[in-house]
């Protein structure tokens, strides 16, 4: 059976594994991550001796990933974007390579052995600091003619438009809804998470409990335009707040609202959370590499 070794490289961890053909993680660990490029590829290199029968190297990574394994855009390793991340790692371990955007594997390994398993149409959204996702036509990942498919937290729900802080991201993120809250107590936005923020809700507390029902809103706003811009089977809903039991419930009711209010298009959106959750990137990153075998 082929094993591959796969990584997801985060702003503070890299999460390093051994997967094989079936999507079962035989190893897992975690590392800090490193503070410079050579110190990445050392712990890549090193690793890789970990499984010396690996068939090749898989790696999910933030940024936009050309095929050539250059990473555009920006995020918190910095030292990321520019190089030839993906000719350095095969010059390192002499394995071929693959790698793409985090939030693609994540949805790859839905696709692969998670709720959109058995799906041909699927959207991914990842909910955290920001908005990110992956779309999926035929079971196919498309990255766009910009390496932006599956960008929707760049959407603006607002008609007037002021400045960066009118897209999806902005207000909608879980991010912020801590940032809505702490302006609304007047409080450091440092002091808050969003757990508990939800806490306070189910205490009684009115500003969290109205803060909560527009983030509900406007998540699902979003969702119903996702579902008539591509008209999917399924919209998956990840990161920390897909945990919660009540996120797709909550969601539901609210798309019901929209439903009940626009009276010319009526197709509601199937929505589940993500199945995977932290070990998503892995698997994806590894499905992606045998798609492209």
């Amino acid at each position: 059976m082929q094993k591959y070794i796969a990584f997801d490289i985060g702003g503070t961890f890299v999460k390093c594994g051994v997967v094989n053909e079936n999507a079962h993680i035989l190893i897992s660990n975690k590392e800090k991550t490193p503070k410079t490029l050579d110190g990445l590829l050392n712990l890549i290199e090193t690793y890789r001796q970990s499984c010396p029968d690996a068939k090749g190297i898989a790696i999910s990574i933030p940024g936009a990933v050309s095929e050539e394994g250059i990473i555009y855009g920006s995020s918190a390793i910095p030292y990321i974007h520019g190089p030839n991340i993906k000719a350095l790692v095969s010059e390192r371990t002499k394995l071929p390579v693959y790698i793409a955007n985090d939030a693609n594997c994540a949805g790859y390994a839905e696709v692969w052995n998670g709720a959109a398993k058995g799906k041909n149409d699927v959207m991914v959204m990842v909910i955290g600091t920001g908005i990110g996702g992956s779309i999926f036509k035929n079971g196919l990942l498309h990255k766009g003619a910009n390496l932006h498919g599956g960008e929707f937290g760049y959407i603006l729900l607002n008609t007037n438009i002021t400045d960066s802080n009118d897209v999806w991201s902005r207000v909608a993120s879980t991010k912020a809804l801590v940032r809505k809250v702490a302006k609304a107590k007047q409080i450091d936005p440092d002091e808050l998470s969003g757990e508990e923020i939800f806490s306070m809700a189910e205490a009684g507390d009115e500003i969290c409990m109205t803060a909560i029902d527009e983030f509900y809103h406007l998540l699902a706003v979003g969702i119903y335009n996702l579902q008539y811009i591509y008209d999917p089977e399924i919209i998956l809903i990840g990161g920390g707040i897909s945990a919660r039991e009540d996120l797709i419930i909550n969601i539901n009711k609210k798309l019901d609202e929209i439903i009940s209010a626009v009276d010319l298009a009526k197709i509601k959106p199937i929505i589940a959370s993500c199945k995977l959750r932290q070990d998503a990137n892995l698997l994806g990153a590894v499905y992606g590499f045998m798609k492209e075998e």
